[in-house]
């Protein structure tokens, strides 16, 4: 298998570990920097070149890129869609991912449990949309924000109606949801493959904080999901369409709750905190796809000399 990963600096720790895994089982690697990956379309094809040299031949692509590049590593990962590579997380489904709120749509539309969502627009209507919401203490997301910044906990509806204000003040997309104080700080990372749960980590919050994201000072353990738990992660990533996914759960009264789907998650922290081989799941995954994947009509489009 030729493998392409799309990541701007392949010093990071899920680049490397995912080029390692890919060349122990004797597959071949490249990372791209999805920004120096340049595209030729049209009817007659697809091409694409990466600092001066053809882009050609590659059977999967992992899109690694961060949010603040979405929109031209999305283009960068549709060309090699279009070109016929095997991409596990689609630019379709990669771009629903980084929207939180369309997120909890398609998911509430299917069922699965989230906590109560609310989003609003004109500054007239905030005192009903909080009633919407009901009492506080309420969780402030923004709506493009990860690894826990933009995330913020008002304990008044004094102090969301300020919050509120202060982000429609900088023209900044939000979502508001209740706060689940059952959970005491704990949410569950379920890392998902295909079909299945491949690892799972519990994340706890400092003190002091409601975030458990590790690059927040939270910490990290194994934890044995609950067959419930698993099928809501893979149902998750399905709804979105991803075929990898870091899917954050929350434990609640009324059963497990969907509080975000990540289309790039991190291998650091759940490797470390379970001894997993994550990255060696995610290779033996796209290689068996791509072994059992016939030649495509779209594949036949691609220019072969990228010129």
């Amino acid at each position: 298998m030729k493998l392409a990963i799309l990541s701007r600096n392949t010093k990071l720790y899920s680049t490397r570990r995912l080029v390692e895994a890919a060349r122990v089982r004797g597959h071949t690697v490249r990372v791209l920097d999805p920004l120096r990956c340049y595209m030729r379309i049209s009817s007659e094809g697809f091409s694409m070149r990466y600092k001066g040299k053809p882009v050609v031949g590659y059977d999967a692509v992992i899109p690694r890129f961060a949010a603040s590049v979405t929109r031209y590593g999305n283009a960068v990962l549709r060309q090699f869609e279009l070109m016929g590579t095997f991409a596990p997380n689609p630019s379709a489904a990669f771009a629903r991912a980084r929207d939180k709120l369309l997120c909890q749509q398609l998911l509430a539309a299917e069922g699965l449990g989230l906590p109560v969502t609310v989003f609003g627009d004109n500054p007239d209507d905030t005192d009903d949309l909080l009633a919407m919401l009901g009492p506080p203490p309420h969780v402030i997301k923004l709506n493009e924000g990860s690894q826990g910044a933009g995330v913020m906990l008002t304990e008044k509806p004094s102090a969301s109606r300020g919050v509120v204000e202060a982000l429609r003040g900088l023209y900044a997309s939000f979502v508001m949801q209740e706060f689940i104080a059952e959970a005491q700080g704990a949410d569950l990372r379920c890392f998902v493959v295909g079909d299945r749960v491949i690892g799972a980590m519990q994340r706890q919050a400092p003190p002091g904080d409601f975030r458990s994201n590790l690059h927040r000072g939270g910490t990290a353990s194994p934890v044995e999901t609950t067959p419930e738990e698993r099928a809501a992660a893979v149902h998750a990533a399905q709804v979105i369409g991803l075929g990898i996914a870091g899917v954050d759960l929350i434990r609640s009264a009324r059963g497990p709750l969907v509080l975000e789907v990540n289309a790039s998650p991190g291998l650091e922290g759940i490797e470390e905190a379970t001894s997993d081989d994550i990255a060696g799941g995610i290779i033996e995954y796209l290689s068996a796809h791509v072994a059992a994947k016939p030649p495509t009509r779209r594949a036949r489009r691609a220019i072969p000399n990228g010129t």
